[in-house]
């Protein structure tokens, strides 16, 4: 077989692998208004279980919630929809997204100092979800299932015990 004829296909064979791969972005966010205290960055980090997305959730001590998300770019753009939507105690929600660099590298969503000032929980916990390797979709009853997973394995008893409201 002639070089070139070898070279075209060897590219041909690369441009199709290429072609194949799922489009990927990242995003950055800031959701303004009444955002803290109302479970918003719980769901953000269910929106990144459910879609195997990484990236991070902080409060911000301006009352603004500031996020990442990375990943397929269609199941970005769902789970950025659902983040508009915010949560049932949320109000006058707004977001601010700019396109950021993908880190191929970053394979959780942490939500960072997480507390919970309905349930008395003080302590501050980075709570972690990893990426699943089979890369699906959950519902969003799975989406939930691993989210307490992720309390259970991070909080200490007597918080899960606030958490389930057994006080003692």
């Amino acid at each position: 077989m002639p070089a070139a004829l070898l070279v075209l296909l060897l590219l041909g064979r690369c441009l199709s692998a290429v072609a194949a791969e799922p489009a990927r972005s990242a995003v950055s966010g800031t959701v303004t208004g009444d955002v803290q205290q109302v479970g918003f960055r719980a769901m953000i980090l269910k929106e990144a279980i459910r879609f195997n997305l990484a990236g991070t959730a902080r409060n911000l001590d301006d009352g603004t919630v500031r996020f990442s998300l990375q990943g397929r770019s269609q199941r970005l753009r769902k789970a950025l929809a659902s983040i508009r939507q915010g949560t049932q105690k949320s109000k006058n929600v707004r977001i601010q997204t700019s396109p950021s660099s993908f880190d191929p590298g970053l394979a959780t969503f942490t939500i960072f100092g997480w507390t919970s000032t309905s349930r008395q929980i003080t302590s501050s916990y980075d709570n972690v979800f990893t990426l699943r390797e089979d890369d699906r979709i959950v519902s969003l009853q799975e989406a939930q299932a691993e989210y307490q997973d992720i309390l259970r394995r991070t909080l200490s008893l007597e918080d899960q015990a606030k958490l389930h409201g057994k006080q003692g």
